[in-house]
């Protein structure tokens, strides 16, 4: 079946109930849910165990702040071109294949980086972590938007995304105790050695989670006929609107995220003159609100619709960001709103993995999916670059919250043009 002949055919919600999906679920989806949840989790983890070590490696190696966020560019940079690789490979060898491969790979450079003796070293390691932390997401979103019945769709994913929260506490919990316990100057390499943690959820993969039976029925048919979906076949005339569209929307939700996420940490030990350990607690509201966030945003997506969940949160974010970055407030004060930035900056996500599987027939949706999240994750990764140079300008402050400002009025823009999706049943294509 071609792009153009996909069938739309949407499944009625009966319980709106935020765990209604997990109540329901028999115990193969059960597994896929935990093993997705936990990836998304120690995800999170390696990502955000940069960020929160980069101070230290500005001190220690002496590199400038625009050098410094440099690493986390090129980290999101190749994970852009490892997300789409990997969702190709995923739509011919399978999701659960691909998934395991990815994490064995993001996995191996995370402890890498723990015992690199230069920036230009760091900087070589995190670029091959970030191809494997890519095709993690590619394969993961794809293989829970397959597992789950339509009807759940929205609340499942994006239950899982919350695990995203969870692996950025663990990285803030990590580091306040390696902080505590010993120099700066060896703890940071700890960070990425826990960072590496990841590597045991393949054991889980392979004992418990299967293969979506409508991703295994595609290839079968793709297999008997010989049609084999190119890598550029995204761009086809019939779904290219839809590609450009999905592109610049994810561009947009994760180059806020990351222009907020990425420099928070350094704001408040800066600008803010706080300790590593004394800036747990605002991180720990923001955390605790993303996590919120998320919750509400999965059972929001389902509830709504995923466009409606787009713009009310990209709004939210853009307000919030200009109280947390303009305003002159006692530090109590951004301890409180820490809660309502993280809930609006990261809440979206929720319904992000649903909504691009929605959007591609079977037989693209690991490539189309895969190619547009993280085309936004490879323009997205300027950003931290971006506001690390720009602060040497103006205040990290400003230049915080000129990127994010900008990047949440293209994820308005872009959702408000594409289609709602809510409950659209996949079918298995060729």
């Amino acid at each position: 079946m071609s792009t153009a002949d996909q069938r739309i055919e949407t499944a009625e919600i009966e319980d709106s109930s935020l765990f209604a999906f997990y109540r329901d679920m028999n115990g193969p989806e059960r597994h896929t849910f935990w093993a997705c949840a936990a990836g998304w989790a120690l995800d999170g983890m390696d990502f955000q165990i940069y960020p929160l070590v980069i101070g230290t490696i500005i001190a220690l190696w002496k590199v400038d702040a625009g050098f410094a966020g440099l690493a986390g560019t090129v980290t999101l940079l190749s994970s852009a071109i490892g997300g789409w690789l990997a969702g190709y490979i995923a739509d011919r060898v399978g999701r659960v294949r691909t998934l395991q491969f990815t994490i064995l790979w993001f996995s191996f450079f995370s402890l890498l980086c723990a015992i690199v003796q230069s920036f230009d070293q760091l900087l070589i390691a995190r670029a091959l972590l970030g191809l494997g932390f890519g095709g993690e997401w590619a394969a993961g979103a794809v293989l829970m938007g397959e597992a789950i019945r339509p009807q759940y769709r929205g609340r499942a994913v994006g239950s899982v995304q919350a695990g995203w929260a969870v692996g950025w506490g663990l990285a803030v919990l990590s580091q306040a105790i390696l902080f505590s316990l010993m120099p700066a100057e060896t703890a940071w390499r700890w960070m990425f050695v826990i960072g590496a943690l990841p590597a045991l959820l393949v054991f889980y993969l392979r004992q418990y989670v299967s293969e979506p039976e409508i991703a295994a029925a595609t290839r079968v048919k793709q297999a008997a006929s010989g049609d084999q979906p190119p890598l550029w076949e995204i761009f086809s005339p019939s779904i290219l609107k839809t590609t450009i569209l999905a592109a610049l929307m994810a561009t947009g939700c994760q180059g806020g995220y990351y222009a907020i996420t990425f420099w928070v940490p350094r704001f408040l030990t800066t600008e803010r003159k706080l300790s590593i350990v004394s800036s747990t607690g605002y991180l720990s509201a923001l955390i605790i609100g993303s996590f919120i966030g998320y919750l509400v945003g999965a059972w929001l997506a389902d509830r709504i619709g995923r466009r409606k969940l787009f713009l009310i949160f990209s709004i939210g974010a853009i307000a919030v960001v200009l109280l947390y970055t303009q305003l002159t407030l006692p530090n109590e004060a951004l301890w409180v709103l820490g809660f309502p930035l993280g809930f609006f900056a990261s809440g979206y996500f929720s319904g992000m993995g649903a909504f691009l599987t929605e959007l591609y027939p079977t037989r693209l949706r690991g490539s189309g999916q895969g190619f547009c999240y993280n085309f936004g994750r490879g323009i997205g990764a300027l950003f931290p670059f971006l506001v690390g140079a720009l602060s040497t300008e103006t205040s990290l402050a400003n230049a915080i919250a000129i990127f994010a400002v900008a990047a949440y009025a293209v994820f308005f823009i872009a959702a408000f043009a594409l289609p709602e999706t809510r409950g659209r049943v996949l079918h298995a294509d060729g």
